[in-house]
């Protein structure tokens, strides 16, 4: 009898600790599957905002290669410029995207099934652990209604040992596949983390790197040289009208009345004559001219040629070449 007590009392109390272990367990993979669903969720979605910040980039790239062909020469190689170096980028953002696909939300998506595995162990365990509790108060039942059956409280003492052999098996079963999988997440934590900072790293070294280029090359645009191009352009119009005769100018601005019965040709005002240079007037006129296209010429021929630098996409495929 006294050996009965004493085994109901440590079944008891391993039942009691087991309860509290087997809320921690639970409360370990609860914990995995919540938090680490929620980065899945958040990377994938970060993942996907990249792609499209990726499109949107690669859009602005293609906008920008069409205006340059629509401006002057110095704007329109740097815009063309920028928009290849803008599109190298992208392509880095490319291999950004893929990276966090392969190295960062596929393992954490695959935590999803290892989750439900761990779960199922679980299940197990707790099935053990309540068949144990049932033989327990079955023995306790016996005991109470039938003290003196000593057969029937022998064979319960049998199944309660049995049931709680088979518990501590699944205890120990249970504890080494928790620490393995405790010890699994902490190592998957540490790379898959590892991981997106590199990749995080390596796109914003590249573009840090291209985007530097750019930026000094584009500093390097002088604005003035299509100014001038653009006020040519400008007074394109206006040195071809004071190339025309004033009589035709003056009839273009005022055109004549309409004849009427009334009045005679006579009655029309001519237009005045045009007041001629005299000839050496227009001789010292023309060696002026002259002169002065001579000094452009010099001027231009001592001026340096302008050389536009590359994008750091066209040197880098010329480099790999």
């Amino acid at each position: 009898m006294t050996l009965a007590l004493h085994l109901v009392d440590n079944v008891c109390n391993s039942f009691m600790s087991r309860d509290a272990q087997m809320k921690m367990m639970e409360a370990t993979v609860s914990n995995a599957e919540t938090y680490l669903g929620h980065f899945c969720l958040l990377l994938a979605s970060y993942t996907r905002k990249t792609a499209k910040l990726r499109d949107k980039a690669d859009m602005l790239a293609r906008q920008l290669h069409d205006y340059a062909s629509t401006e002057d020469p110095e704007l329109s190689i740097y815009m063309k410029n920028f928009s290849e170096d803008l599109a190298m980028v992208q392509d880095y953002r490319q291999a950004e995207v893929e990276r966090l696909e392969t190295r960062v939300v596929a393992p954490l998506k695959a935590y999803g099934d290892i989750v439900k595995t761990k779960r199922a162990v679980l299940k197990r365990f707790n099935a053990d652990r309540n068949k144990e509790l049932k033989e327990l108060q079955r023995l306790d039942r016996i005991k109470q209604n039938n003290p003196g059956d000593r057969q029937s409280i022998s064979q319960a003492e049998v199944n309660v040992q049995k049931a709680t052999i088979n518990t501590d098996r699944s205890t120990r079963q249970m504890e080494a596949t928790i620490i393995d999988f405790q010890r699994q997440k902490l190592e998957d934590l540490k790379k898959i983390f590892m991981d997106f900072i590199m990749v995080e790293m390596l796109f914003h070294a590249k573009a840090l790197e291209v985007y530097t280029h750019t930026f000094q090359n584009m500093q390097t645009m002088d604005i003035d040289r299509d100014m001038e191009t653009f006020r040519n352009r400008i007074h394109v119009t206006d040195s071809y009208l004071s190339s025309q005769p004033l009589q035709t100018l003056t009839m273009s601005r005022y055109p004549s009345p309409p004849s009427s019965p009334h009045r005679s040709t006579a009655d029309i005002p001519k237009p005045p004559l045009r007041r001629t240079l005299p000839k050496q007037t227009e001789t010292k006129y023309e060696e002026e001219e002259e002169e002065e296209d001579d000094e452009t010429y010099v001027s231009e021929e001592e001026e340096e040629p302008h050389t536009f630098r590359q994008s750091y996409a066209a040197e880098y495929i010329k480099t790999q070449r």
